[in-house]
C-alpha cells in the first residue's frame, strides 16, 4: 500500500511539476492564442471551405470534427513537448538516473494535456453552439463526456510515443505537424471516410480520433452510449497501444543511453 501511494503520489507530482516547468514562461494571452483563438480560426475556415465547397447548408459536420480535433494540440504537440522537454532543458539524465518508477514518471507526463485536451474539445463544442447554431439539446451528456475523454487518451497515447521520436532528433516538430495534418484529413474532421479511397480509409482506421469524431456526430445526433460503445472501446485500445509502444521505446532509449554513456545528447 504504501509503494502504490509513493507511485501515485511521482504520478501526480511529476504531472504537475513537467507542466509547470515548460509552460511556466506562457503568458495568458499566449495561453488563450493557443486554446481559444488558434482552434476557432481553424474552426472557422474549415467550416466555411466545407459548407461552401459542397453546398451544405449544415455545419455541424465540421463543427463536430474540428471542435474534437482541438483534442490534437494538447494530446500530440503538448505531450511531446512534455518529454522532449528533459533532453532540450538537460534534465534527461536526473530523470534516467532517478529510482523512480519510469512507468508513472512517463505516463505522469501526459496528465495535464490530458485535462487541455478536454478543455479544448470543450471550448470547440462551446464555439459551435455560439456561432454555428450546433444543437447539442439531443445529445446524452455522458455519452459526450466518455467520447472526449477517450478521445483525449487516445491521441495523449500517440503524443507519448512522438515525444521518445524527440529523443533521437532534433526536428520533432516536423513529425507532430505532418502527423497533425493526417488526422486533419484523415480522421474524418473534415471529409466524409466513405469518400476517401481505400488506402486513406485503411490509415484513418490506425489513427486516435477517428472513431471518437464518429461517434460524437452519432451522439450529437441523438445516439445513445451503447451504439458508441463498441466504437470508443477500439479507440481506447488504440491509445493504449501507442502509449505501451511510446512507454517501450523509452526504456529501450533509456537502456541504449546508459550503454553507450550517452545521456548528454541522446
Amino acid at each position: 500500500m504504501k509503494k502504490f501511494i509513493l507511485n501515485l503520489r511521482l504520478f501526480w507530482e511529476g504531472a504537475l511539476l513537467s507542466y509547470i516547468a515548460l509552460f511556466h514562461w506562457l503568458r495568458p494571452a499566449q495561453y488563450l492564442a493557443t486554446m481559444i483563438w488558434g482552434p476557432l480560426a481553424s474552426m472557422l475556415f474549415f467550416v466555411f471551405l466545407g459548407t461552401y465547397a459542397t453546398g451544405s447548408d449544415s455545419a455541424s459536420f465540421y463543427v463536430i470534427g474540428n471542435a474534437l480535433q482541438t483534442i490534437a494540440l494538447s494530446g500530440i504537440f503538448g505531450v511531446t513537448m512534455s518529454i522532449g522537454g528533459d533532453r532540450w532543458s538537460g534534465t534527461l539524465p536526473y530523470l534516467f538516473g532517478a529510482p523512480a518508477n519510469r512507468f508513472m514518471m512517463f505516463t505522469g507526463r501526459a496528465l495535464m494535456h490530458l485535462l487541455n485536451g478536454v478543455l479544448g474539445a470543450i471550448i470547440g463544442l462551446t464555439w459551435g453552439v455560439l456561432l454555428f447554431g450546433l444543437d447539442l439539446g439531443r445529445a446524452n451528456p455522458l455519452a459526450l463526456t466518455l467520447i472526449i475523454l477517450v478521445a483525449t487518451f487516445s491521441t495523449s497515447g500517440m503524443g507519448l510515443l512522438m515525444g521518445c521520436l524527440s529523443l533521437i532528433t532534433r526536428n520533432v516538430m516536423f513529425v507532430n505537424n505532418t502527423v497533425f495534418f493526417l488526422l486533419l484529413v484523415f480522421s474524418g474532421a473534415n471529409i466524409e471516410l466513405s469518400r476517401m479511397p481505400a488506402w486513406g480509409q485503411a490509415i484513418s482506421q490506425v489513427l486516435p480520433l477517428t472513431r471518437s469524431i464518429a461517434s460524437a456526430r452519432r451522439v450529437i445526433a441523438g445516439g445513445s452510449l451503447s451504439s458508441v460503445v463498441p466504437l470508443l472501446l477500439v479507440e481506447f485500445m488504440i491509445g493504449m497501444s501507442y502509449l505501451l509502444a511510446g512507454y517501450l521505446l523509452f526504456r529501450w532509449f533509456e537502456f541504449q543511453a546508459k550503454r553507450r554513456d550517452t545521456l548528454e545528447a541522446m
